[in-house]
């Protein structure tokens, strides 16, 4: 299962980091307890959207771009979990799965997609 609010700390962190801030020097713009933004960090808390916009000020990056990258992240995390799925069932299916390699591409498949063919 994606969570929502794991994926939201790990951006968050990472654009903090990125900045070579801390969470002291964060909480203490955003007017929020270092405590809870560590926790928020850490996919602990929700944050309430003016919790978020508070914190995405202090930061000074635009909410919808941390909405954007937190909105890749669990495309990218449901994208993982549903080749895990198709893996797991292929067996069961009669299917085996197998990359292409690179240079194999053909039709809408391209290098590295994961095909299912009949065993």
């Amino acid at each position: 299962m994606v969570l929502f609010r794991r994926l939201l700390g790990d951006v968050l962190r990472t654009k903090r980091m990125r900045q070579g801030r801390t969470l002291r020097e964060v909480s203490a713009e955003a007017r929020v307890s270092l405590g809870y933004i560590s926790e928020i960090e850490r996919g602990q808390k929700e944050a309430s959207s003016e919790l978020l916009a508070s914190i995405c000020a202090a930061l000074d990056v635009p909410l919808s771009e941390i909405l954007a990258e937190v909105s890749d992240a669990v495309a990218l995390e449901e994208a993982a979990m549903a080749v895990a799925v198709d893996e797991a069932t292929a067996p069961a299916k009669g299917l085996t799965t197998t990359a292409l390699p690179p240079g194999a591409a053909s039709g809408g498949a391209r290098s590295g997609d994961v095909v299912a063919s009949a065993a």
